[in-house]
C-alpha cells in the first residue's frame, strides 16, 4: 500500500550535489521546529529518499529552546517521528534556553558597562541583524550532536527554508556546502527541499499525510511557529502567542527583563503592549516613566561620537580631556536614569580608563 506521504506530490527541489550524496549513503538529518515548513520539508525529504534508493541513515533532530518554546511544538515533532518512522533527536544548549541567554546578555552589558567595558548598553535582545538565537541555540547545539552521532560520515542537513517567505529566503539556493562543519572526508550539504512551494502546498502535504499542523496556526491564528514571542514576529504573531494560557509565564519573564533593561523587545515595538492585561497593576503603571527613561538614555548615548566607541570591544584611541568629559556626562545621565551604580564618572577616570584598555589591547614593546 502507498505510503501517505506519498499521496501529495508537489515540485520538490534537489541538485546533483545532494543526490551524490544520497547515493554514497550519506546520513540525512532533518531539522525540525514543530513549524509547518519543517513539517513540509520532512515529508518531502523523505519521499525523495525513498524514491532514490537511499540506504544511509535518517534522523529527525529538534533543538529545545527552552521556556520560550510553544508547548505543541515538541508533541508535533514526536507525531512527525511516529507518522515516518524515524529517531526524533532533541537537543538542548548546556547552558539554558534563549530565556536564559538573553537574561545572562543583559547581566553582562550590566557589568561591562559599570565597568566602562562598553561605551553604550547593549539590548539584551536577538534582532533579526543578530540572531544568535539561531546560531548559538539551534547550529552550535544541532551539528556538534550530528557529527558525534555520526562520526567520519558525509551529512545531508535538511531545514524547511521557503523562498515565499522573505527576500533574503528568495535568494537561497537548493543546496550549499556547510563549510564551518565540513571535514575533509566528511563533508556536510544543506538541502533546501521545499524552497519553492507556497503556503498552501506546505498545509496540503501536511494534510495528505494524515498530520495536523501546530495549534499556533489552527487554534491562535498564528502565521509562525519559533519562539512563542519571537523577535521576528508580527503584532498579530505576538498577540497570538499572548492568547494561549501555557505563554502567559514567559510573557510576564520576557517583559520583566523588556522593563528592567530598557529595551523594547522589538527595537520600536514593546512587548509590555502586546498584552497589557497579562501584567500585575505595578508592573502597568511603571511602563509610561520606563519608556521614558529608555528614550531619554537613548538620546544622551546619541550624543557620543562614533570614533568613541570601542571597536570589538576595545578603545582605537585613549580620548582628550574633553572627550573623556562628553563620555563621563553621558555616564552620569545614565546611572540616574538606569540606577546603576557606574565607575568612572569624571573625565580623568575615563581618560585613564581608556588608557587601561587601550594598553591592555596594545601593549607597548620593550625597547631593544
Amino acid at each position: 500500500m502507498r505510503q501517505q506521504h506519498e499521496l501529495f506530490r508537489p515540485s520538490l527541489s534537489t541538485a546533483a550535489d545532494v543526490d551524490g550524496l544520497l547515493g554514497a549513503g550519506a546520513a540525512v538529518a532533518i531539522s525540525v521546529s514543530g513549524g509547518k515548513d519543517s513539517q513540509a520539508a520532512a515529508l518531502a525529504a523523505v519521499r525523495h529518499l525513498d524514491a532514490v534508493g537511499h540506504r544511509g541513515p535518517r534522523v529527525l533532530i529538534h533543538s529545545d529552546l527552552g521556556a520560550v518554546e510553544w508547548a505543541d511544538s515538541a508533541t508535533v515533532c514526536a507525531e512527525l517521528a511516529q507518522r515516518l518512522g524515524l529517531e526524533l533527536i532533541t537537543v538542548q544548549r548546556a547552558a539554558g534556553g534563549l530565556m536564559e541567554r538573553w537574561e545572562a546578555r543583559w547581566a553582562s552589558s550590566v557589568r561591562r558597562y559599570v565597568n566602562l567595558e562598553t561605551v553604550t548598553l547593549v539590548l539584551p535582545w536577538s534582532t533579526p541583524a543578530m540572531r544568535f538565537c539561531t546560531s548559538e541555540l539551534k547550529t552550535q547545539v544541532i551539528m556538534p550532536a550530528l557529527r558525534r552521532r555520526f562520526p567520519g560520515m558525509p551529512l545531508v542537513n535538511v531545514t524547511g527554508i521557503r523562498r515565499q517567505e522573505s527576500a533574503s529566503r528568495a535568494r537561497q539556493s537548493v543546496s550549499s556546502p556547510d563549510a564551518a562543519n565540513s571535514r575533509p572526508a566528511a563533508p556536510v550539504l544543506a538541502w533546501r527541499p521545499i524552497l519553492d512551494l507556497d503556503t498552501d502546498d506546505v498545509f496540503e502535504m501536511i494534510e495528505q499525510a494524515g498530520l495536523r499542523p501546530h495549534e499556533a496556526y489552527t487554534d491562535y491564528g498564528s502565521t509562525r511557529v519559533s519562539c512563542c514571542f519571537c523577535i521576528m514576529g508580527s503584532l498579530n504573531d505576538l498577540a497570538a502567542a499572548a492568547r494561549h494560557p501555557g505563554n502567559h509565564a514567559i510573557y510576564r519573564r520576557m517583559v520583566a527583563l523588556e522593563l528592567d533593561s530598557g529595551f523594547a523587545f522589538q527595537g520600536g515595538r514593546w512587548l509590555c503592549d502586546v498584552a497589557p492585561h497579562l501584567l500585575d497593576p505595578d508592573r502597568r503603571a511603571s511602563v509610561p516613566a520606563i519608556k521614558q527613561r529608555a528614550q531619554l538614555r537613548q538620546l544622551a548615548e546619541a550624543a557620543i561620537p562614533k570614533e568613541l566607541l570601542y571597536a570589538k570591544g576595545w578603545p582605537t584611541f585613549v580620548p582628550t580631556l574633553a572627550q573623556g568629559d562628553l563620555i563621563a556626562g553621558t555616564r552620569r545621565q545614565v546611572a540616574a536614569l538606569t540606577g546603576l551604580d557606574c565607575k568612572y564618572l569624571d573625565a580623568a577616570a575615563v581618560v585613564e580608563r581608556y588608557r587601561e584598555l587601550f594598553e591592555t589591547r596594545h601593549p607597548l614593546k620593550e625597547a631593544a
